[in-house]
């Protein structure tokens, strides 16, 4: 007796019906110049992170701490 399909399985096909019917998504070049409103919001979370400092265990995994 053959397994039902997995909800993953199905899930996939119906979004590979509904791409061939509505195309695929929308993409944009990676090389187009930042809006104002971007280059805004990068310094400030610039501004933000440069607060932090990263700390890496010797397990590999890291953790932030305040910069002194």
């Amino acid at each position: 007796m053959a397994s039902k399909p997995s909800f993953v399985h199905r899930f996939m096909k119906a979004t590979g019906r509904a791409r061939a019917v509505f195309g695929p998504a929308q993409s944009s070049a990676l090389d187009h110049p930042m809006t104002s409103e971007n280059q805004a919001s990068l310094k400030e979370r610039e501004a933000d992170a440069s607060q932090w400092e990263t700390v890496k265990r010797p397990d590999g995994s890291t953790y932030i701490i305040p910069k002194s």
